[in-house]
């Protein structure tokens, strides 16, 4: 069994839905102890727990501690099975969280999952439906995981009530990713959200983010999408593509911010980002490094970032107690270059 201590580096839920989807990906059983004990109300939270749910309903584990406010947890997994699976948050809380829990619990199922789930699809600390689609999906491709994603209803804080679908087929081959060649972005592409609020905030937001782009000579697709929800909700989210790779950015619509501030700030993070010579964005390695261990093969992943965050630092940890892997970390004045090494 490996024991995994929760309060170790960034300390967040995020240690949580590693280890229990590395455990389940390994079926080695875990102990994970002093659960979010850093935070000012420590211990499981609900949007800790439907993941933790979800991935023991797949894989038919065994559990101890699996309680709202527990500090510790045992998981004891089995094999996962195919099938279809449903479950409901209950409240806003992140769908797409929960949906990159189970792909990599899911990743050595021998027959395909369907995973429909109720809850937030565009909420803070998590990726945006879109940033999920349009960003993470597609360069999952890249690691040889094959998935079909569906939107069905966009839900937002307070209520929630949005609802999504994923279909995680099995996994035949793995492929070794090495981004570590300059890439050329251009044209931008993108999305704006807005649901029971006027239509004069999307299109605010989406002409200052065009006059944003054009002055760095940067054109853009973007295109509204409207629709109804159970509580009001507005964002952006932007991708740049490359022959090899995509770089990706998201806004959410706040209270504090203006229509032009969202648009604005969702452009200049994709500007940051391109113009350290990054070929992923920080949010998207920090998503994907299980998949960079996973894959790893004779010679070394690599790849270029922005910045190291403190998220990535603790997923390095958190992988190292499943894998004998070590990373290389390089930094310089304008990025952070990361090779992933066997041991």
């Amino acid at each position: 069994m490996i024991s995994i201590d929760g309060s170790y580096g960034e300390g967040g839920g995020q240690i949580l839905r590693t280890a229990v989807g590395l455990s389940a990906f390994k079926k080695v059983p875990i102990k994970i102890t002093n659960i979010r004990a850093s935070r000012p109300d420590p211990g499981i939270k609900a949007q800790h727990y439907i993941a933790i749910k979800s991935v023991r309903e797949l894989c038919n584990s065994e559990t101890t501690g699996l309680d709202i406010g527990s500090s510790t947890l045992t998981f004891i997994p089995d094999e996962v099975k195919g099938g279809s699976y449903k479950f409901d948050i209950g409240t806003a809380g992140s769908i797409v969280l929960v949906f990159q829990t189970c792909i990599l619990a899911s990743l050595n199922s021998k027959e395909p999952l369907t995973i429909k789930i109720t809850g937030g699809t565009d909420v803070k600390w998590a990726p945006t439906w879109d940033y999920f689609k349009y960003v993470f999906i597609p360069l999952l491709k890249n690691f040889g995981i094959t998935t079909d994603v569906n939107l069905i209803k966009r839900g937002y804080y307070p209520r929630g009530g949005g609802e999504a679908e994923i279909t995680i087929y099995p996994n035949t081959d793995f492929k070794q990713l090495t981004l570590d060649e300059d890439q050329i972005f251009s044209d931008v592409e993108g999305i704006i959200y807005i649901s029971n609020l006027p239509e004069h905030i999307s299109t605010r937001i989406k002409q200052a983010a065009i006059n944003e782009l054009l002055k760095s000579n940067l054109k853009a697709n973007i295109k509204i999408v409207q629709s109804t929800s159970f509580s009001a909700g507005t964002g952006i989210t932007l991708w740049v593509k490359s022959k090899d790779t995509i770089i990706g950015t998201t806004v959410l619509g706040e209270k504090r911010l203006s229509s032009e501030e969202v648009g604005k700030k969702a452009v200049r993070n994709l500007k940051n980002e391109i113009f350290s010579g990054a070929n992923l964005d920080v949010h998207a390695f920090d998503q994907l490094l299980p998949y960079f261990v996973i894959s790893n093969k004779n010679e070394s992943s690599s790849c270029i970032i922005r910045e190291l965050s403190s998220h990535a630092s603790t997923s390095m940890w958190v992988l190292k107690q499943f894998f004998n892997v070590d990373f290389e970390v390089k930094r310089n004045e304008k990025n952070v270059k990361i090779k992933v090494k066997n041991k």
